[in-house]
């Protein structure tokens, strides 16, 4: 008997207007009002902001959402508001020292199923949250992260200036062939190489990346390896393109991701002759971002477009 039916069929015997009936509505009113006042006492409300990064208008670029806390709350219950929020990346940060509107905080990204050591999109949405909308007259903002160190961004102009670590790639000594496999049919890269668990694969032209059509599944064996595939833009209109791919941790495609530009631009700089980059990510909703190397580190610059704020309830 299905769950529910019993009660249902109890509840029918009873007369509409017996004593009973008024009983058990009444102790059932009482017992939701009790309930709802333990839950407004209880419940938690976190700020919730939604970015739109690496993009100067909505629908494009990489949504992030942005959770600012006075207090950090446990791993396990910051993991399950990314997942219930379930964008590529959910970021949370915490004032540090300093009076309110010093411009430094400790921040943390997470996915819908881990968190990670490095996203410049959250980054990038985080700032704008700060900079725009909490503490409109300070210019620049310092963010401390568990595993890459002192992350600065300030405005410049309509734009956002990261200042991330540089990761320099090195040919792959055992390419995979599973990768090989899981970027389907069509044409191969010119060569593969390796940064910060994530395999390069370089193509030749703009439409061999635009027309890969990668097996996510093959993709996700290849953990805790990502993949980035790369290739030169067409017509100097970007300097290069790309597009990114985690399915093991949660971004099938990531629409566009700043940190692999880290390893991108000092790849590119140096085959292209040039410090200064345009670069393109060719996912659906696509994105735009100018790259400047800077000795060990990269400067990655980038607009944002609020879309949506509200209040996280827990």
């Amino acid at each position: 008997m299905p769950c529910g039916t019993s009660h249902s069929r109890q509840f029918d015997e009873v007369p509409e207007g017996s004593t009973v009936t008024r009983k058990l509505a009444t102790h059932g009113l009482a017992n939701r009002r009790e309930s709802n006042f333990a839950y407004k006492i209880t419940a938690m409300r976190i700020p919730l902001f939604h970015v739109d990064a690496f993009s100067d208008r909505p629908f494009s670029g990489n949504p992030a959402a942005v959770c600012p806390l006075q207090a950090w709350l446990d791993d396990g219950l910051l993991l399950k508001v990314a997942a219930e929020i379930n964008l590529s990346e959910t970021a949370f940060f915490v004032p540090r020292d300093g009076p309110p509107g010093s411009g430094h905080y400790d921040l943390r990204w997470f996915t819908p199923r881990c968190e990670v050591n490095l996203c410049g999109h959250a980054t990038l949405a985080s700032a704008y949250v700060v900079l725009n909308l909490l503490h409109p007259g300070i210019e620049s903002v310092r963010f401390e992260t568990r595993f890459s160190g002192t992350l600065a961004v300030r405005k410049d102009g309509e734009m956002f200036s990261m200042d991330f670590p540089a990761m320099f790639a090195q040919p792959c000594p055992n390419q995979p062939d599973t990768l090989i496999r899981a970027l389907g049919p069509g044409h191969l890269p010119a060569t593969v190489l390796e940064a910060n668990d994530t395999y390069i694969a370089v193509y030749e032209n703009e439409s061999a990346i635009r027309n890969v059509r990668p097996d996510f599944a093959l993709l996700e064996q290849l953990h805790p390896f990502a993949v980035s595939i790369t290739a030169p833009g067409v017509d100097g209109d970007a300097d290069f393109v790309s597009r990114y791919f985690a399915p093991s941790y949660g971004i099938p495609e990531d629409p566009v991701t700043g940190a692999a530009h880290c390893s991108l631009t000092p790849y590119w700089a140096q085959r292209l002759g040039k410090t200064s980059l345009h670069a393109r990510q060719v996912s659906e909703r696509g994105g735009e971002l100018w790259c400047e190397m800077a000795g060990q580190r990269v400067i990655i610059k980038g607009s944002a477009v609020l879309t949506l704020k509200g209040t996280f309830v827990i």
